[in-house]
């Protein structure tokens, strides 16, 4: 395959010996790849910056063995904020540690990657409520990933007047009457079902320009967990 020039973000870092690192690599083309970084954790290494944990940058990599390797780095973006914010490393590690979960190798993550750097970039750069964030992270992802929910309609029968619940065992809104007798779905208001609209719809740069009230928040943000655990089969928070 020789040398291969990509750009990505580190989804994941961990000590590999004394000088070495072992870094998860989320890039538009490749996938998810692990990486070895030979002597990144060295004070004068050319590696160090780039292979911090949530650096976006282009990189040079060539495939060994068991793994790629890391010959070269340069950092686009650290997120610097984020580093700076107990709070908001939180969220980001959680976004971090979801994406790790649904991504493989030799797969196009190009639409997950763009995605994931929007959001960092939201919780480093704007005030933004993180619970907020983080739910339209989560619903966008799922749609992304093969399981965008049906908002269009009740997905039992078909009607789309009076869609007040969220299906998990249908994956998809229910109208009253159907909600009603669905003992797990969650109820919702319009403004909630109207965000969902937009998160699963909106263009990539305009997902985050929106706001709702706080009693649609959590609303958005239950139905964004429950949902995305239901799919991808573990607990999140």
């Amino acid at each position: 395959m020789g040398v291969i020039k990509t750009k990505g973000i580190i989804l994941a870092q961990s000590n590999m010996g004394d000088n070495d690192k072992m870094v998860t690599l989320l890039t538009p083309d490749l996938g998810k790849v692990g990486c070895a970084a030979r002597g990144a954790k060295r004070p004068k290494s050319a590696l160090m910056a780039g292979t911090q944990f949530l650096c976006f940058g282009e990189f040079i990599i060539y495939k060994g063995v068991n793994s790629y390797n890391i010959n070269s780095c340069e950092p686009i973006e650290i997120f610097y904020n984020i580093r700076l914010d107990i709070e908001k490393l939180k969220y980001a590690s959680e976004i971090a540690k979801i994406v790790n979960d649904v991504t493989d190798e030799n797969q196009n993550t190009y639409r997950i990657l763009q995605l994931t750097l929007n959001t960092i970039y939201m919780i480093s750069e704007s005030d933004k409520d993180l619970d907020l964030i983080l739910s339209i992270f989560k619903m966008r992802l799922l749609s992304i990933i093969g399981f965008r929910p049906v908002v269009e309609k009740c997905v039992n029968c078909g009607n789309n007047d009076k869609i007040t619940y969220f299906s998990l065992k249908d994956n998809g809104v229910k109208c009253e009457s159907c909600g009603k007798i669905d003992k797990g779905a969650i109820k919702i208001s319009q403004s909630t079902l109207k965000a969902i609209k937009y998160i699963i719809w909106a263009e990539p740069k305009k997902l985050f320009s929106f706001d709702v009230s706080d009693e649609n928040k959590k609303e958005l943000k239950l139905v964004a967990k429950t949902y995305l655990n239901k799919c991808i089969e573990k607990e999140y928070e």
